[in-house]
């Protein structure tokens, strides 16, 4: 008997929950190299190096890291200085290689981990910003289009023929950011950045997350404001020297490190 196949009924597309997930970290470890003597001077470290007797010892920053994040969630990392939440994003945007472990990052990624990486202190804002939109991918054409909104957003329009080595660290600050924001990835990592420039550009900075994550970017942020973690996030990660000590709902993991952190006080 001849099999009768019906194909005028549509198909449903199935999505599992592994289609969801833009970022998984698997059992990931980072160690540095790292000189265990103090030398005084550097034709005594040449000399050493030349006679092999550098020692160097390991220094572990991650230890069997394992998180995952899905499409279109915000998720905090917290934790105290040194935790290695900054290496966490470094693996992930591939600016490092973990020493163990594996990363699976599906699209676009915007860092914001170093406002003002790659400006040239003796040129002017102008011409900074084509500078460092090149150095971040953009084309002439798109940084033409984009130029207006760059410098309404820093708020650099009276300085934006003058030097940068003239301008403070918060201006500095608030042009790296407005030339990394003018763009809509998929994953956004952003690095204790929520800190710089005066409260109103504090404000712009979340509102402009805000309105990032409405439209389903992926977000990664890294900052010591618990209130921050909790506004902007669903979920946060807690480390504690190179460790995980929790992941859970951002309310409950900031609520259990500000217990922890007073505790240590």
């Amino acid at each position: 008997m001849e099999e009768i196949v019906n194909d005028s009924l549509p198909v449903e597309e199935i999505h599992t929950e592994e289609d969801q997930t833009v970022i998984e970290l698997t059992n990931v470890a980072m160690e540095y190299f790292m000189q265990a003597e103090k030398v005084d001077s550097l034709k005594e470290f040449f000399v050493r190096l030349v006679k092999g007797k550098i020692k160097r010892q390991k220094k572990k920053i991650l230890q069997d890291i394992s998180f995952s994040v899905k499409k279109g969630e915000s998720v905090g990392i917290i934790g105290h200085n040194g935790a290695g939440k900054s290496t966490i994003l470094k693996i992930i945007t591939g600016i490092i290689k973990p020493t163990a472990g594996s990363v699976m990052v599906k699209g676009s990624v915007a860092p914001l981990l170093n406002l003002g990486a790659g400006f040239d202190y003796e040129a002017t804002a102008r011409e900074n910003i084509h500078l460092n939109g090149a150095i971040l991918g953009y084309t002439k054409k798109e940084l033409k289009e984009k130029f207006s909104s760059i410098v309404e957003f820093a708020g650099l329009e009276e300085y934006i023929d003058v030097p940068l080595k003239n301008f403070s660290s918060g201006m500095v600050a608030r042009l790296g950011f407005a030339i990394a924001i003018d763009v809509e990835p998929d994953i956004l990592l952003v690095d204790e950045i929520l800190s710089v420039g005066d409260e109103n550009f504090r404000v712009k900075c979340s509102q402009k997350i805000e309105e990032l994550q409405r439209k389903g970017v992926t977000c990664i942020i890294v900052s010591h404001s618990l209130q921050q973690i909790k506004k902007l996030c669903q979920r946060a990660v807690w480390i504690e020297k190179g460790e995980i000590v929790a992941v859970g709902d951002s309310g409950e993991i900031c609520d259990r490190y500000y217990e922890y952190s007073n505790s240590k006080k």
